[in-house]
């Protein structure tokens, strides 16, 4: 098992038991890079906090982590 593998299965890990804060997490991410922007890239923020969402929920193999 590599450094990487080892990782993964850590994030994993959190995910699983603090999902709801990562998601809130990544929600006040996108608001902070909308509001310094002035929401000029609001679309694009939303497309990647949802692909970050998915990412991260989907490290266990099952998608029922991150609201």
């Amino acid at each position: 098992m590599g450094v990487f593998d080892n990782m993964k299965d850590k994030v994993s890990e959190l995910v699983d038991q603090h999902g709801d804060q990562v998601g809130e997490g990544v929600d006040k991410a996108g608001d902070l890079v909308d509001e310094r922007t002035g929401g000029q890239y609001a679309d694009k923020v939303d497309q990647g906090q949802e692909g970050v969402k998915n990412a991260l929920d989907g490290l266990d193999g099952q998608d029922d982590d991150i609201r």
